[in-house]
Parts: C-alpha cells; sequence; structure tokens
C-alpha cells in the first residue's frame, strides 16, 4: 500500500477554508483536476454520509469516484473514503483520504492532504498529480 501528503499554505483563515473543501457550492469549483468538468456529483462533506463525483475531461471521457464521509470536525478536518469505479461501475481499491487545516504561523492555514492504503506507488503517483491540479484551483479561491 502507498501514500501521499501534499501541504499548501493558504492566505484565507481556516474557517474560510474549511468551507471551501466541506461546502457544496465551494467544492463543486474546485473538485478535480484542471480543465475536467462536473456532470454529476454530491459533494457535502459537512456531515458524515455517501459522495460521488463524475469528472469528465475534455473528450468526454467520464471518471467516477465515490465514498463515505467518515469524520467531520470543524474547523479542523474532514476524512472520508475514494473509490474509482470501473467501465462497469464498479468500485474498486478503497482508501482514506483526511484534510486537515490549522491556524498558520504569522496567519493564513496550514492545509495537509493525506491520502493512505491507495494500491499501487503508481496509484500515489498518479494521484498526487490529480490533488495538485484540483488544489492549484482551490488556491485560487483561499488566496
Amino acid at each position: 500500500m502507498a501514500e501521499l501528503k501534499i501541504e499548501r499554505h493558504f492566505k484565507a483563515d481556516p474557517a474560510m477554508v474549511f468551507d471551501f473543501v466541506t461546502k457544496p457550492e465551494h467544492l463543486a469549483k474546485w473538485w478535480g483536476p484542471e480543465g475536467m468538468t462536473l456532470p454529476q456529483c454530491a459533494l457535502d462533506f459537512t456531515k458524515p454520509g455517501r459522495w460521488f463525483s463524475v469528472m469528465q475531461n475534455s473528450d468526454g471521457k467520464e471518471h467516477k469516484v465515490s465514498g463515505q464521509i467518515t469524520k467531520v470536525d470543524p474547523p479542523n478536518s474532514v476524512g472520508f473514503t475514494w473509490a474509482w469505479h470501473d467501465e462497469n461501475d464498479v468500485r474498486g481499491n478503497e482508501s482514506f483520504v483526511t484534510l486537515t487545516i490549522s491556524a498558520g504561523q504569522g496567519g493564513g492555514t496550514d492545509f495537509t492532504l493525506h491520502h493512505q492504503q491507495l494500491p499501487s506507488t503508481e496509484a500515489a503517483d498518479n494521484h498526487v498529480i490529480g490533488w495538485t491540479s484540483s488544489l492549484r484551483k482551490l488556491e485560487r479561491m483561499g488566496n
């Protein structure tokens, strides 16, 4: 099993960043890599429950991922499971994501994305690319 950790600093305060990473109206603006659209999604990380998103690239290819929100600790963290679906809509390997938010030294917010139990180093490397692209969109909102 592999894992990844990505850290960022935002100028916005922790409560605002927590809203950006949990509330549906904000999640839909940054979720998924740059260049992808979200033709279908149920993204509400404000409370435990199911979530899913269908990301579509410019060629029209769709990529579905889903899971369960397992932990919501405002304004500190949110945790959820993560599994890609295959072409038959069957969920694959389940991994775990934790988003942690804390006050940064000198102001702003320190943000950490920790994605664990990915099936391989290659899967972790691919997720680093996707998460990094998504977080660039979040950075534009939070800075």
